[in-house]
């Protein structure tokens, strides 16, 4: 793959974001700044999927997407690859291996669901109760906002059966209760275990900016309460990388497996992460929202990217692509870049890959 005209590639010899943590933020121990940055440029990101429709093209998602090469150098470089972003649920890996540093004892399914955005399928639910219950924790200890499954099927189920939004259905469940049970299994306080200075966010802080090899330039609050720690798409892919290389028995390499291992866990049945671990063995996949993807081969290449516009639909197409360019084949990526237009109920067009 390569750059196209009008794309700002990031500066290939730059390891991160310049400066510290906003203010507010508090930098883990030990941890040193990042050489400073290439110039950043105010120009739109590049185009990187279009709507076509019936021939026409009705638009487009533009975004930013890094691709490191084996030796972790940057192959590719579309947009501003070193500015912060918020990943989103991408961060989720890292924040399990915080739990694990916390001392908290999970090994599996367990340990997948701590990085999961699940479905909240059946399966999920009935093993986050037995996660909470072990620990003497229960449904109303989690501070995740009450929802709806992310699962459309599953939103359907249930509200056919006449049920509605409730904590344990939403999609970070899984990752609230392994936090709840590390705050439990060391005597830290539960009900503020979402505060930012609370010791498992600190050591949540110190795996981001450990895998990412950057200083966290601002925290806010994600969707399900939780602090978001923004690095660059650099540095997500650079953090992804590093579980996939990470030795036996490390925190980094411990989630890496389970989630490759149990990736129904880490998703769902009907999602293009499960899809790609499974069929793919090896491989580390986490989507987050707004349309932020992180991906590392076993070999250690890796990528990351976000539509700027947060729309999902062009997330597969975008992913496809990227994956393909990178050698990458399986029949998961055709389910995952199909993203048909309909018009009087019949398919006049799809959302493509521009790159």
């Amino acid at each position: 793959m390569t750059s196209t005209p009008g794309d700002t590639p990031s500066d290939a010899g730059s390891a991160g974001i310049s400066g510290g943590p906003a203010a507010g933020a508090s930098g883990s121990a030990g941890a040193s700044p990042s050489p400073a940055a290439a110039p950043r440029t105010s120009a739109a990101p590049p185009v990187l999927a279009e709507l076509v429709r019936s021939g026409f093209v009705e638009g487009h998602h533009r975004g930013s997407l890094v691709v490191l090469a084996a030796d972790g150098s940057v192959e590719l470089a579309l947009g501003d690859t070193t500015a912060p972003v918020f990943p989103r649920s991408s961060n989720k890996p890292m924040q399990a291996a915080a739990v694990l540093r916390a001392g908290l004892d999970l090994s599996g399914e367990r340990l997948a669901l701590a990085a999961a955005s699940h479905s909240a399928e059946s399966f999920h639910l009935d093993l986050i109760r037995k996660m909470l219950t072990e620990h003497g924790l229960s449904e109303t200890d989690l501070r995740t906002p009450p929802s709806l499954p992310l699962d459309e099927t599953e939103a359907e189920v249930r509200l056919a059966a006449g049920g509605g939004p409730e904590r344990i259905l939403m999609d970070c469940s899984g990752k609230h209760a392994a936090m709840l049970a590390a705050c439990a299994v060391n005597g830290w306080p539960l009900d503020s275990y979402l505060d930012q200075d609370h010791p498992l966010q600190q050591l949540v802080l110190t795996s981001v900016e450990s895998a990412s090899g950057e200083r966290v330039e601002h925290i806010g609050t994600d969707g399900c309460g939780a602090p978001l720690m923004a690095i660059s798409l650099t540095g997500l892919a650079r953090a992804f990388r590093t579980f996939v290389l990470a030795g036996p028995g490390s925190p980094e390499r411990r989630v890496a497996d389970a989630m490759r291992a149990h990736p129904e866990y880490v998703a769902g049945t009907r999602r293009s992460d499960s899809w790609l671990m499974r069929e793919l063995p090896g491989v580390l996949a986490k989507e987050g929202a707004e349309a932020v993807q992180a991906v590392a081969l076993p070999d250690g290449r890796a990528l990351a990217f976000k539509i700027d516009d947060g729309a999902k639909r062009a997330l597969g197409p975008v992913l496809a692509r990227a994956l393909r360019g990178m050698g990458v084949d399986a029949p998961a990526l055709a389910r995952i870049e199909d993203q048909p237009l309909f018009g009087g109920g019949e398919r006049v067009g799809e959302i493509r890959a521009t790159f």
